[in-house]
């Protein structure tokens, strides 16, 4: 990995006073509310989707480009099985069994849409049969589902040792779970590089009980990296991203994901996802619909405040099992 020791303040230069005004970005197309993300992904749902001129010249070049807004992606619970920065790589899978899935982000700021470059950007995710590495004298073998997981929200922040000075925001947090081994597959930190850009090689998550399948993530910037890992900084983004429910059946019928006893919830049951799309952290999936099991493609673009702190054990946004799904 890269020593750098340059900041995000440094490579991007003092950072002017935010303002109040909506996020705007000239994208292409005739009358486009769109963005291109990750390899060409259309942002659709990162943005508020309004458009307007130019001044004298915008009747010319409206069939050319128009403006487009972006919104936050949503910010989520942390939940109880996080590790700071444990693993400093792109492929994460190690010997895990499961469908090959190729994850790509791009974050970018959602003020100015600029992408957002050497930011560590953590996933972190359960097996085929919902067991979370770190923690699996918590979680039952063969069904898949933690013994401890409510039939909503997990809560709290489980602290860990990280590969040089873990970002900061990662830590505290009451009713957090401490690991309970030193397994650590499915879970990885890496680099965004010149465009935001970030890829991990994993596999398609399974599910446990009370939650639909998902992939955590935190998003770190302001901090250095360094030989040792990456060090210092504050967490602008947790959030989670999400599977629509064809993509989940299909992989329902391929071993080991088939053997699962545990019942699943259904993406519109789930209480941490807020059904508002790609904002929501759903994913752009792409796969062979007749052989799910060749693997899966996901991408998205998140959009996030890098003045902000948001390490995901804020309790507002830890709704209840109780609590509506649009709860954000």
């Amino acid at each position: 990995m890269t020593g750098s020791t340059e900041n995000h303040q440094n490579q991007e230069g003092p950072r002017h006073k935010r303002d109040l005004t909506r996020r705007k970005v000239v994208v292409a197309g005739a009358g486009a509310a769109a963005a291109v993300g990750v390899g060409g992904t259309l942002a659709a749902g990162a943005f508020a989707g309004e458009t307007k001129g130019k001044g004298a010249g915008a009747a010319a070049s409206a069939s050319s480009s128009a403006e487009a807004c972006y919104k936050l992606t949503s910010e989520t619970t942390e939940g109880p099985y996080y590790i700071d920065a444990d693993k400093i790589r792109r492929d994460i899978t190690e010997d895990k069994e499961g469908i090959p899935l190729t994850l790509s982000l791009k974050v970018i700021d959602s003020e100015t849409c600029k992408p957002i470059r050497n930011a560590a950007v953590d996933i972190w995710h359960c097996d085929a049969l919902g067991i979370y590495s770190g923690y699996e004298s918590l979680s039952t073998g063969g069904g898949g589902a933690p013994t401890d997981a409510p039939s909503g929200t997990p809560t709290g922040t489980p602290s860990g040792t990280p590969t040089g000075a873990p970002p900061s925001g990662g830590t505290g947090g009451g009713g957090h779970e401490e690991p309970t081994d030193d397994e650590r597959y499915l879970r990885g930190t890496w680099k965004t590089d010149r465009h935001g850009q970030v890829t991990f090689e994993t596999i398609f998550p399974g599910w446990y009980r009370g939650r639909c399948v998902h992939i955590h993530t935190k998003v770190h910037v302001d901090g250095k990296w360094t030989d040792a890992g990456y060090e210092g900084g504050h967490t602008c983004h947790t959030g989670q991203f999400f599977f629509d429910e064809e993509s989940v059946l299909a992989s329902a019928e391929v071993e080991p994901y088939s053997t699962s006893t545990t019942e699943r919830t259904t993406l519109t049951e789930d209480t941490i996802y807020d059904q508002s799309g790609t904002t929501g952290g759903l994913l752009r999936l792409k796969y062979n619909k007749k052989h799910i099991a060749k693997g899966v493609h996901a991408s998205i673009t998140v959009g996030v405040d890098p003045d902000e702190t948001h390490d995901g054990t804020d309790d507002a946004t830890q709704p209840s099992a109780s609590a509506s799904a649009s709860a954000s």
